[in-house]
């Protein structure tokens, strides 16, 4: 565990708050649910993942991208600075200075934190997916990894495979319904995380998933990732079973929010781009309370099977693999 040092608690703890409000509405209304404590750990943990996507893209906070911004200096600069963090060396970038303060508190292993770097690298190099498994590779180091991060700030134990499994399964969850609700916004800003082989099963050109002559395609490759971000969401909220109640509140409200996200895509069909889905003030609050009553009560026994799903890496698995 790294030493407290001379971080500043309460300026950095004021900026994570800062970044999340202004970063996500959504995750910002769940993660009031978390104790003090977590919640803080949470905050600072974002900021560093929200200043590095940033980064990557050359955005603040989304946003238009800056001309002639170079992603790959923008990951060798998050690398460097991901260093001094995990060194105990304030850098005067309130970002990375709350990675280092968070790493005083929670053992993080670095090995974590470099597959969440692996998904800005991706991102930096134009990458796109080929096939389903490239897909959720690519969740999983974007998101994913986060989900494992979070469970690590919450209190999982790193030896707890199957829970950050399942931490993971909720992060790549979120992530397809990012991908399918951004379709277009991608396609503005040239990216595509479709994978060419749907494209060639479906008979689109390459580029020309937006055209309108191919909508009522593309509505099916949205259809496709609702379904699995259904199935993997399913897993992820059973593994939150192992968090304590307020987490595990705050988790599941974050898990109704966001899957609303990609059942919506899936429900508008040809008109899921018309403008861009979200979830209303009035559905959130109702998945707070239908989470919140879900830890009240006694959990279904009904084990949420992982047969099937993409499997995170471990140190000494270069790939994901199926099952667990």
């Amino acid at each position: 565990m790294i030493e407290e040092g001379a971080y500043d608690a309460h300026a950095l703890h004021g900026f994570a708050h800062d970044s999340i409000a202004r970063g996500s509405k959504s995750f910002a209304l769940a993660s009031q649910l978390f104790d003090r404590e977590t919640r803080e750990r949470v905050w600072l943990l974002y900021a560093w993942c929200r200043a590095a996507d940033d980064l990557t893209d050359g955005q603040d906070h989304g946003g238009t991208m800056k001309p002639d911004h170079d992603p790959a200096a923008a990951v060798a600069h998050i690398r460097a600075q991901t260093d001094k963090a995990f060194a105990g060396e304030p850098t005067g970038d309130m970002a990375f200075d709350a990675l280092g303060f968070l790493l005083t508190e929670v053992d993080i292993p670095r090995a974590v934190i470099e597959d969440i770097i692996a998904g800005f690298e991706l991102d930096a190099k134009d990458w796109r997916p080929r096939s389903e498994d490239d897909l959720l590779r690519y969740a999983y180091h974007v998101a994913g990894a986060v989900g494992v991060a979070m469970a690590l700030v919450m209190g999982i134990d790193a030896q707890d495979e199957t829970t950050l499994d399942r931490a993971s399964d909720l992060g790549i969850a979120f992530q397809l319904a990012n991908i399918a609700r951004d379709v277009a916004e991608d396609a503005a800003a040239d990216r595509c995380y479709l994978p060419v082989e749907w494209m060639v099963e479906l008979d689109i050109p390459p580029g020309q998933h937006m055209h309108p002559a191919f909508r009522g395609r593309l509505s099916v490759m949205a259809k496709w990732l609702a379904e699995m971000a259904g199935e993997y969401e399913a897993s992820g909220r059973w593994g939150a079973r192992r968090l304590p109640p307020r987490s595990r509140w705050a988790v599941l409200a974050a898990a109704g929010i966001y899957g609303d996200i990609a059942r919506e895509v899936r429900r508008r069909g040809d008109h899921a781009w018309d403008h861009r889905a979200s979830s209303s003030l009035f559905a959130k609050l109702g998945w707070i309370a239908r989470a919140g009553w879900s830890v009240l009560r006694r959990p279904p026994q009904r084990r949420i099977s992982r047969d099937g799903l993409w499997t995170r890496p471990r140190p000494t698995d270069p790939a994901g693999r199926a099952g667990a």
